[in-house]
C-alpha cells in the first residue's frame, strides 16, 4: 500500500480516538515508514535539485545572450550618435525639407571632401592695366590761368617789308596783324563709386583705385588732346620714300621755315618697323646713317623720335612741341565724399577724379600732322 493511502487509512482508523491514542499511532507510524518517507524526501530534494540546475543553466545562457546584446546595443548606440553628431547639420536641414547630399564612402578630393574653399596666400600688390608711357602733357610746355580762358596773341605779317634804303628816298614800310586766340579750358572728369564695407574689407582697394583713376584719366587726356592735335597741325605734304624718309623730309619742311624741330612722335608699331627697314633689297637690315639709337631713343640727326599708343599706326607728328601748351585751370585731384547724393544712407563712397585743363596749338605751322601710307 501506498504511504498515501496508508495515511488516509491511519487517518480513519483513528477517529474518536483520544489523544495519546493518536500520539502513539503516529509514532508508529512514523517508526515503520520512516525508510520510506526518506526515501521519497530524498527523491523529492534530488528531483528539486535536477530542476533548480537546468533553470540556473539556462538563466546563465540568458545572461549570456543578454549581455552581448547590451554590448550590441551599446556599440550601435555610440555609432547612432556620433552619426547624429557628425550629420546634425545635414539632419537639421532635412527636417527643415532641405534637399541634402548623401555620398557614398570613397576616396577624399577637394572637390567631394572640402566645404568652403581652401586657404590662400594673398598678393595685395594689384595686377592691373599698364598705363601709356608717353603723355601730350610730357611733351608739350605748361600754363596755368586763374579763369576759365587762356588768351595768347599771334601776330602775322601784314603788307610791306623791310629792305635796303636808297639814299635819299623814303625807307620801306611794314605792318603787322595782331589776333587774340581764346582756349577755353574744361573739365576732364570721372568717379567710382563704391560700397565702405568693400573699402574696410578690401585692403588693397586703398592704395589700387587711385592708381588706376589716375591711369585712366591720362588716357582720355592724352585722346582728348590728340584730337586737338590733329586738327591744328599743318598737314604733311610729303607723299614718297619710306618711313625713315618721310620724316626726314618733313623735318627739312619745317626747318625751311625757320621752326626748330624738338621732337617726333609715332606709334610703337611703326617706330619698330623703322629698326628693321631694309637699307635696300638684300642688302640687309640697317638704319641710315643720320639715324642713331641713344639714350633708348631713335634719332634723327639728334632729333628724338618718340613712340606713343596715343598716336594711331601709320600717323606721325612733327614739331616744335614748345609752340604747343598745355593750359590748367584746375590741376589734377582725386577727391573722396561719403555724403555725394545717397551716400551717406547708403554706406558707399565716390572718388572722384578731374581737371580743368584745355591744350592750345599756339603756332600750327610749327607742327605736322602725317600719314605714312599717303601716296600721289
Amino acid at each position: 500500500m501506498e504511504l498515501k493511502e496508508q495515511l488516509e487509512a491511519l487517518t480513519l482508523k483513528l477517529e474518536g480516538k483520544s489523544q495519546n491514542e493518536v500520539k502513539s499511532a503516529i509514532e508508529a507510524f512514523e517508526v515503520k515508514n520512516k525508510e520510506v518517507i526518506d526515501n521519497q524526501i530524498k527523491e523529492v530534494k534530488e528531483s528539486f535539485e535536477v530542476q533548480l540546475k537546468e533553470l540556473q543553466d539556462h538563466a546563465d545562457k540568458l545572461d549570456v545572450k543578454l549581455q552581448e546584446k547590451s554590448q550590441k546595443e551599446m556599440v550601435k548606440g555610440d555609432a547612432i550618435k556620433s552619426a547624429i553628431n557628425e550629420n546634425f547639420d545635414s539632419i537639421k536641414a532635412v527636417r527643415k525639407g532641405q534637399a541634402v547630399q548623401v555620398k557614398a564612402v570613397g576616396d577624399m578630393t577637394l572637390g567631394l571632401s572640402l566645404t568652403g574653399d581652401q586657404p590662400r596666400d594673398y598678393n595685395y600688390d594689384v595686377v592691373s592695366a599698364p598705363g601709356q608711357a608717353l603723355n601730350v602733357s610730357d611733351l608739350a610746355g605748361s600754363v596755368s590761368i586763374s579763369g576759365g580762358t587762356y588768351t595768347f596773341v599771334k601776330v602775322v605779317k601784314g603788307e610791306g617789308s623791310i629792305g635796303a634804303q636808297t639814299e635819299g628816298a623814303s625807307k620801306t614800310q611794314i605792318d603787322y596783324d595782331y589776333t587774340m586766340v581764346d582756349v577755353n579750358t574744361d573739365f576732364i572728369a570721372g568717379y567710382a563709386r563704391y560700397s565702405k564695407k568693400m573699402a574696410n574689407n578690401l585692403p588693397f582697394l586703398e592704395s589700387s583705385l587711385p592708381n588706376e583713376l589716375r591711369r585712366d584719366y591720362l588716357i582720355a587726356e592724352n585722346a582728348a588732346f590728340n584730337t586737338v592735335l590733329a586738327a591744328a597741325a599743318t598737314a604733311s605734304t610729303t607723299i614718297v620714300g619710306n618711313k625713315i624718309e618721310r620724316l626726314i623730309f618733313n623735318i627739312g619742311a619745317l626747318e625751311g621755315i625757320n621752326h626748330m624741330v624738338n621732337g617726333v612722335v609715332i606709334s610703337p608699331a611703326d617706330y619698330w618697323d623703322i629698326m628693321v627697314t631694309e637699307k635696300s633689297t638684300g642688302a640687309g637690315y640697317g638704319l641710315p646713317g643720320v639715324v642713331t639709337f641713344d639714350g633708348g631713343l631713335l634719332r634723327i640727326s639728334g632729333i628724338p623720335i618718340y613712340k606713343a599708343t596715343w598716336v594711331a599706326a601709320n600717323k606721325y607728328f612733327v614739331g616744335d612741341w614748345s609752340r604747343v601748351k598745355k593750359v590748367v585751370t584746375e590741376g589734377l585731384s582725386l577727391d573722396f565724399s561719403e555724403s555725394e547724393g545717397t551716400n551717406f544712407v547708403k554706406n558707399e563712397i565716390t572718388a572722384r577724379i578731374e581737371a580743368q585743363v584745355a591744350l592750345a596749338v599756339e603756332q600750327p605751322s610749327a607742327l605736322v600732322f602725317g600719314d605714312f601710307t599717303t601716296v600721289a
